[in-house]
């Protein structure tokens, strides 16, 4: 048995099946990749995967149970070598991050720039998707990090970190009628048609939630992964936009003005996820207390120690995370 072998099978589960992708990201052969899985299978007296020639078609029951513990041994060996680098050089390495665009574009520019000062020898990966994208990323190991509002509690191998909270604004153009109302309504807003985000982004559950409790029907017309795509459509009168508030810019939206709605809509909290069993780097600890000042080593340790998301959850109870 062999490490590359527990690579081989992993690699060909992660690609549905499919040797040819597996042995490109492998960088060897898929002739190479197909006779190490089968040294493998004979080596065990079983069949990870079925064929029907030879194609592979599914994954067996046992081999099932095989990759869930070849994935493990590769975390673990993975774990060794952070812990060699950390103690041979503690400054140098990569930090990979999944988020979303408005973190990506609104939160994190500066926490990365601050973060570099410290840690130029470290090299930085960020990768885009929707939350449930990132979570997944974060949950198989191919990014350290996730950050993200939304989906991330449906995955139970993740430890989750609260950061901040924000709401949001009704972002429309200078002279529109919601500008001459001091105190908006959700009947205001839904008068209007809306420019917002996609479903399961930005906290557009919540969105749709508080409209819903009161008995109104917002007429979506338009929506969007991106506030800046959002924000463009405002501008061209499609309807009036709602987005995170830390989206809007004074300085660049000068044709729009933000309208506070803070009252109308309960607030959201952005959360880092890591993987349990991850071991962890010290920039890493410090990259997370970058983002959010009150994740110290002391609190990150003390809910990688807890056993529920629970018991994360009183770790932070104490602490009022700031609003943006």
């Amino acid at each position: 048995m062999k490490l590359q072998q527990l690579r081989y099978i992993c690699e060909v589960a992660a690609n549905n099946l499919n040797v040819s992708t597996a042995a490109q990201n492998l960088y060897t052969s898929q002739p190479g990749v197909s006779k190490q899985i089968r040294l493998f299978e004979d080596e065990l007296g079983i069949e990870i995967f079925t064929r029907n020639g030879k194609h592979l078609t599914q994954i067996t029951n046992a081999g099932h149970e095989i990759l869930q513990i070849a994935r493990e041994v590769l975390r673990q060996v993975e774990n060794i070598k952070q812990v060699g680098e950390e103690y041979s050089n503690p400054r140098l390495g990569k930090l990979s991050i999944a988020t979303t665009h408005t973190q990506a574009r609104y939160r994190l520019p500066p926490v990365i720039e601050k973060f570099r000062q410290f840690y130029p020898d470290v090299s930085l990966h960020l990768q885009q998707g929707t939350p449930q994208q990132i979570a997944q990323m974060a949950s198989t190991g191919v990014v350290d990090f996730a950050i993200a509002t939304e989906a991330m509690e449906h995955f139970t191998n993740l430890i989750l970190l609260p950061c901040y909270k924000w709401n949001r604004s009704v972002v429309v153009p200078k002279n529109h009628p919601l500008t001459r109302i001091k105190t908006l309504s959700l009947e205001n807003i839904a008068d209007y048609p809306i420019v917002t985000y996609v479903f399961g982004f930005t906290g557009r559950s919540q969105l749709d939630q508080a409209f819903a409790q009161q008995g109104l029907s917002p007429k979506v017309v338009f929506t969007a992964t991106d506030a800046d795509v959002i924000k463009t459509y405002v501008k061209l009168g499609l309807g009036i936009g709602i987005v995170a508030h830390m989206a809007y810019e004074p300085a660049i939206d000068n044709d729009l003005v933000a309208l506070d709605v803070s009252h109308l809509f309960p607030s959201s909290t952005t959360k880092i996820a890591f993987r349990r069993g991850m071991w962890l780097r010290s920039f890493m600890f410090d990259f997370m207390q970058t983002f959010a000042p009150h994740l110290t080593r002391a609190r990150v340790e003390s809910a990688i120690l807890a056993d529920t998301a629970d018991e994360v959850e009183q770790i932070f109870a104490d602490v009022n995370l700031p609003v943006l």
